[in-house]
Parts: structure tokens; C-alpha cells; sequence
């Protein structure tokens, strides 16, 4: 949950960087995406990913159309899960890490489908020395009134825990964009990585950051924060408003 971190140019707030966090930094089980499977991006870096086509359900544009991720990607056909397991099977690398991803999911219990799903389990801010902001994430992805205070000045992180059903989700990444004023004041997007089904949950914590502080950097702010896949398939879509004050709340 990125905090405004355009009021104060020497503070950075929570995933608000400018640059592009590529790697698919995660816990539990989560995985890069498999070798030999790359594109180029604007600057000419390359980054890994999974060849897919998206169904008519996951095309949807994101408020951060704009970035500079992977632009143009040839998706392959999409399969189901089994399918995908028992493909190119005589390439020994990309073999070896299907089995990594894929060694102990059940095949039987998640059947044939070929849309992954993914559900966001819980939301907190953790801020050490005082106990976690439990957000509770509502139905309609518009929490009423103020979502949470945070502290001018104070060092904090996002921790998430979610869970992923029926196949393969490929490129699962956070974004956020917050406004002040009404005037956009920054936005970010950390890649997690692509993660196989499982009965247990993944957990997954953003880098620690810093809010602003100062007059300016006092108010209130609205946001929004989004978890999509490589298809623009968008699993949860919060629009919020949150307070940065001189303490605590």
C-alpha cells in the first residue's frame, strides 16, 4: 500500500519507486518464470516470462497501462494445468522447473481448468514496535471512509497472504496509484512472481519504506491498489482513501 511519496523527495513510501522492481521476489513457493522463455523491454533488458493466451475474461485495462513492462507478448495457447505439466517434456531445463513448480500439485483435485484464480486472504501494515493495521478487504472494493492512518515519518511495510486455485497464474503483480488533491502523486508495481496452485496460502511482504513528513506531507490521500497477472487479468481492485498524520491514530 504505497503512501505519497512525491511531498517529500527524500522519503520513499510504501512500493512507491519510479523504478520497476522486475524481480519476482517471493516467499513460500512462489518461482521465477521458467527458462527460455524471454522478451525484450524498451530498454533492451530481458525479462522472462510464460507464453500464454488470455481468455475474453482476463483482457481488462489497468490504470497502469502506461508502465514500461513487457509490451507485445506472444502468448502461446492456453492449456490446462496437466497439459502444461506434460509439455516439452524433451527440454531437460524446462522440464526440471515445471517439476519444481508443479512436483506436489494434486492434478486429480483441480480438474481441468484453464483460468487460474487467484483471492487475496488478508491485508496488513506492520510497523515495528507497535502491533500489525489488520485491513479488512470489503466485498465491493471500496472500504468506507478513511481505509488507515499511518504516522509522518514512520518506517512500515505491506504483508499480504493469498491463494491460488486451478492453474498456473503467470506474472502476478501489485500496483498502486495515489492521488493528493486530486493530482496523481505517484504510483508502483512490484512484480511477486508466477505461482502454481496449492491447498496452502503464499505470504508475501513489500520492501520496508518510509512515509513523508512535513506539512505538506499531512492530509489525506485516495488510492488505488490493484493485484493483476501477465493477461491483465485483475484479481482484486481496491479504491481507498488513507491519512498521514503527526502520530499514530
Amino acid at each position: 500500500m504505497s503512501l505519497a511519496a512525491g511531498v517529500a523527495s527524500s522519503s520513499k513510501s510504501m512500493g512507491f519507486d519510479e523504478e520497476e522492481n522486475a524481480a519476482a521476489e517471493v516467499s513460500d513457493k512462489g518461482l521465477k518464470t521458467p527458462p527460455n522463455e524471454k522478451a525484450e523491454d524498451d530498454d533492451n533488458k530481458t525479462v522472462a516470462k510464460i507464453h500464454r493466451t488470455p481468455s475474453e475474461s482476463s483482457i481488462a485495462v489497468t490504470e497502469d497501462d502506461d508502465d514500461d513492462l513487457v509490451r507485445n507478448i506472444d502468448l502461446g495457447p492456453q492449456v490446462t494445468l496437466k497439459e502444461q505439466f506434460e509439455k516439452d517434456k524433451d527440454d531437460e531445463s524446462l522440464r526440471k522447473w515445471k517439476e519444481q513448480l508443479l512436483g506436489s500439485v494434486d492434478f486429480e483435485s483441480i480438474g481441468e481448468c484453464l483460468e487460474p484464480d487467484v483471492k487475496i486472504l488478508s491485508l496488513a501494515i506492520k510497523s515495528q514496535g507497535r502491533p500489525d493495521i489488520l485491513l479488512s478487504i470489503p466485498e465491493n472494493g471500496k472500504p468506507k471512509g478513511s481505509w488507515f492512518t499511518l504516522k509522518e515519518g514512520s518506517r512500515y511495510s505491506l504483508m499480504f497472504a493469498f491463494k491460488v486455485c486451478n492453474n498456473i497464474v503467470s506474472g502476478l503483480k501489485y500496483t498502486n496509484t495515489v492521488w493528493k488533491s486530486g493530482i496523481k502523486v505517484e504510483s508502483s508495481k512490484e512484480m511477486l512472481g508466477t505461482f502454481s496452485p496449492q491447498a496452502e496460502s503464499y505470504t508475501h511482504q513489500m520492501p520496508e519504506e518510509t512515509t513523508p513528513s512535513g506539512l505538506f506531507a499531512r492530509g489525506s490521500y485516495s488510492a488505488r491498489t490493484k493485484f493483476v497477472d501477465d493477461d491483465n487479468k485483475c484479481y482484486l481492485e481496491i479504491n481507498y482513501t488513507f491519512n498521514i498524520r503527526k502520530d499514530w491514530q
